[in-house]
């Protein structure tokens, strides 16, 4: 399975966001509680730049061999889409 590593870091900030919610039901120190916030959102993240990788390494390779002009432009399309959400 190639998203074996990725799988395993959500199922970590999965854990994380549960401490979290346990942290904030506490009313724990607030700083300790933004240090775990930015914790999951590094995982994030790094996750999300794997799985764009992994995509640009199949779906988007496979669309420039095909030479299906179309898939190409559409693969293209979804990758411009994709950058256009991670600058946000």
């Amino acid at each position: 399975m190639k998203f074996t590593k990725e799988i395993a870091r959500l199922r970590r900030v999965e854990g994380q966001a549960r401490g979290v919610i346990r942290m904030l039901e506490e009313e724990r120190y607030c700083v300790d509680i933004m240090h775990q916030i930015a914790a999951m959102e590094a995982a994030l993240r790094a996750t999300r730049a794997k799985v764009l990788a992994i995509h640009a390494q199949d779906c988007v390779q496979e669309a420039i061999e095909s030479g299906d002009k179309e898939t190409q432009r559409a693969k293209f399309a979804e990758l411009a889409a994709l950058f256009g959400k991670a600058g946000r």
